[in-house]
């Protein structure tokens, strides 16, 4: 049977179970926001964040005379046991709060002290010994802590998406060199174009995805300023001096992280200009490939009255009533995924803009927005890659047969005969249905069968020479 303990803040008592590593402050917390049902728990790595700001705090206040080094070893005991993963479960408040993540630091500063308690022999609640406040959030406000730890979240979030886009990036370029000699008809507008490669197609696939690695890494750059030492609004009440460097210092080194120290710290306190950044480079990633999934739904589409160029795998029937029947789902479960960061991007921008004076209080729903974004789209990418990508195959004679039978080869022949005469093959082979190579080369006679097998090699049409009568 489980004991309680009594706690107390300035707004009166509370019975937490002695099991719990949490305090009053985050139990009210609990009781005031329940509003995703989603906890902090459900974000590691933010838990992480934050056991890398209270270590680097303690060790700097420690350095700096101004925290006993007792306590300061206990406090970074209890941070290097968050780092590690523990008690992630102790971290029950909403992800959206109001109050500018002032619950968030508590919830870290009441684990931090109580783990650190039972390290001193002390039981939990015993803040004479080690306080949430007076010790582990020495030299430091939410508007200083929660930000940073935000920051070094978002930094190793944004390491595994582009991890996952990387991959993905290499599934596409092997499907390239796959389908390097599996002849297609370009489209321009849904309408036959000129002749390419499926390769040619899966290559710049990858290409547009490699193009969002690079941008989501210039993002990552913003990500590592951070405003330690600020404290309530930048101008460093109540922290020692030399703090903010130090802390910083001390925070790259127990992070691993490059972080830097904002050169504006009262700037820094609101400003939510990388957040933004990185939301933008997430919806551009979010748009470009969902652009690719509409592409694979169409090429996939079919598989006799479609374009079916290309076979997705099969992963589950596609219908309750039409025997038989496959759908494209993880395309279409992407498709849905980037719709939702699309979305998101929205939220961080209204978020980014209500800030006021010397605090943007909206950063717990730009936090969600980003960190469920991150996630979300990184599963996708993953799933894409795993469940889709690389096991697509190329019904490569259909694709050669729809190729020869299109009007849009008529393209070819426009620096021989003409765009006007070109122009009149075409009219006439879709209003008969003959073939291009009849009008052409049978009926017409513009052009011999040897300068046609010239043009229309193979070779030619997937890498074009500028052949003349």
């Amino acid at each position: 049977m489980s004991t309680y303990r009594t706690e107390h803040d300035f707004l009166g008592e509370k019975q937490l179970s002695n099991d719990c590593y949490y305090g009053v402050q985050t139990l009210r917390a609990k009781e005031n926001f329940d509003i995703t049902g989603i906890p902090i728990s459900s974000e590691p790595l933010f838990i992480k964040g934050f056991g890398y700001i209270k270590k680097a705090a303690a060790l700097t206040n420690k350095e700096l005379g101004v925290l006993d080094p007792k306590i300061a070893d206990a406090i970074v005991y209890a941070c290097d046991r968050l780092i590690a993963g523990e008690y992630v479960d102790q971290f029950i408040s909403d992800l959206i709060q109001g109050g500018a993540g002032t619950s968030t630091n508590m919830n870290a500063n009441e684990v931090i002290a109580n783990v650190g308690l039972e390290y001193l022999g002390h039981a939990k609640g015993e803040y004479d010994h080690l306080h949430p406040n007076n010790h582990v959030n020495l030299s430091q406000s939410t508007n200083d802590a929660y930000p940073s730890a935000f920051r070094l979240a978002l930094y190793l979030k944004m390491d595994a998406f582009a991890d996952a886009l990387e991959q993905l990036q290499k599934a596409f370029h092997d499907k390239g060199k796959e389908f390097a000699d599996v002849l297609k008809m370009g489209r321009t507008q849904l309408q036959d174009a000129v002749p390419m490669t499926l390769g040619q197609e899966f290559n710049a696939f990858a290409t547009t995805i490699g193009e969002d690695v690079q941008k989501l890494r210039e993002a990552e750059q913003l990500i590592t300023e951070v405003n330690m030492g600020a404290t309530a609004i930048g101008t460093g009440v109540n922290a020692p001096e030399g703090y903010a460097e130090l802390c910083v210092k001390h925070l790259g080194a127990v992070s691993g992280i490059p972080v830097t120290l904002a050169e504006d710290l009262i700037e820094a306190t609101y400003d939510t200009g990388a957040f933004i950044q990185l939301s933008g480079v997430l919806k551009r990633c979010a748009i470009k490939l969902s652009k690719v999934c509409n592409d694979l739904r169409l090429l996939s589409s079919g598989p006799r009255c479609g374009l079916g160029e290309i076979n997705l795998p099969a992963m589950q029937p596609g219908s309750s009533i039409m025997p038989g029947k496959v759908n494209p789902v993880i395309p279409e479960v992407v498709n849905q995924t980037c719709f939702y960061v699309i979305g998101a991007d929205l939220t961080v921008t209204m978020a980014a803009e209500a800030g006021q004076l010397q605090l943007n209080v909206m950063e717990p729903v730009i936090s969600f927005a980003l960190f469920t974004s991150l996630e979300y789209i990184t599963k996708a990418c993953n799933t894409l890659r795993e469940k889709c990508v690389v096991g697509i195959t190329a019904n490569a004679e259909w694709t050669k047969q729809q190729v020869m039978q299109s009007i849009g080869i008529v393209t070819q022949l426009n620096p021989i005969i003409g765009y006007e005469e070109s122009a009149a093959i075409a009219k006439e082979a879709l209003k008969t249905g003959k073939s291009v190579h009849d009008i052409a080369v049978r009926e017409k006679k513009l052009i011999t069968q040897e300068k046609w097998d010239e043009i229309y090699s193979v070779e030619n049409l997937i890498n074009p020479k500028f052949i003349t009568q």
